[in-house]
């Protein structure tokens, strides 16, 4: 028996739903993945965004709200936080969704929920479209679709009208210049002491996001420093949703600068329940209960 089917079968039979199970899943490549399972219910996997945030911040300021209605599998995703990263350096989305897949079957579940927030939404979508028999639905909360999209008509704008500026006249073809513009200005909305209002209703609230990442020693930043340079993530997944069947909560908040707030009208899920919220980026933290109104909403429209 290899090395990957053991660790497939201490996670099996260590597992109890009832209790709070922290443990590491090697996949295929030999990445030791971190995992947190959490709650009763279905079972739900949080994609996270960043790229590179990780899942404690979610289990720290929503985590006791989802855990009263699902299983939730909190992952810290390859090169990331207190997860490993690949010896070849493969962060790939195919990469990326292979490894749910992997932990999933880890994990002895047949189907579960997706949560993903912000740029997982990319990542969900393909794991959801690629793998229909493993996903029996999609929350999807203040996710982008199409990270140049959201960069080019929402962030880079909303930046430049932060900081009193004139933005550019046409937004770059290429990601590499489009990463150099964005850049230049959270320099800039860093040294006003403005980068909250790219995604917060109040300074507080980022600092308390920000602290969360301090309370996870040697965090792995490998993914966040190679994620934009790769062309998987640059992908319009708009196009494709179309061809998702599963049933989708998707959630956007009217001020959320950094994924946009009309995003949201190019998304076209057969099975959606769109929910518009007075927030910016983070419900999770200025929002709550707004998102649990939500959740519970479209749990009872599809079943959750």
């Amino acid at each position: 028996m290899n090395r990957y089917l053991l660790v497939l079968l201490f996670a099996r039979l260590s597992l109890s739903p009832a209790h709070a199970q922290e443990q590491r899943i090697l996949t295929s490549d030999s990445v030791a993945l971190y995992v947190q399972v959490k709650g009763e219910g279905p079972a739900c996997l949080f994609i996270h965004g960043g790229p590179g945030s990780g899942s404690h911040w979610l289990e720290k300021f929503f985590g006791a709200r989802l855990e009263k209605r699902f299983r939730m599998i909190y992952v810290d995703q390859r090169g990331v936080g207190r997860s490993g990263s690949p010896a070849d350096g493969n962060f790939s989305l195919e990469r990326g969704v292979q490894d749910f897949e992997e932990g999933r079957q880890a994990l002895g579940i047949e189907r579960w929920l997706t949560l993903g927030h912000s740029f997982g939404g990319i990542v969900q979508a393909a794991y959801a479209e690629q793998h229909p028999e493993a996903v029996s639905g999609l929350l999807m909360i203040n996710c982008t679709l199409d990270m140049r999209e959201s960069f080019c008509q929402s962030w880079v704008p909303h930046a430049s009208h932060v900081l009193g500026i004139d933005a550019p006249a046409e937004c770059p073809e290429e990601p590499a210049e489009l990463m150099a513009a964005m850049m230049e200005r959270i320099q800039q909305l860093h040294a006003q002491g403005l980068m909250w209002r790219m995604g917060f209703a109040a300074p507080a609230s980022e600092a308390a996001m920000q602290r969360t990442y301090g309370e996870i020693p040697d965090w792995n930043s490998d993914f966040a420093a190679v994620a934009f340079d790769l062309p998987d993530y640059w992908r319009d997944m708009r196009e494709r949703t179309p061809h998702i069947a599963q049933p989708v909560l998707f959630f956007h908040g009217r001020t959320d600068h950094m994924v946009g707030p009309a995003h949201h009208a190019g998304i076209a899920f057969p099975r959606m329940m769109k929910w518009a919220s007075d927030v910016g980026h983070m419900p999770f933290l200025e929002a709550p209960d707004d998102l649990e109104r939500a959740i519970d909403t479209a749990g009872a429209e599809f079943g959750w």
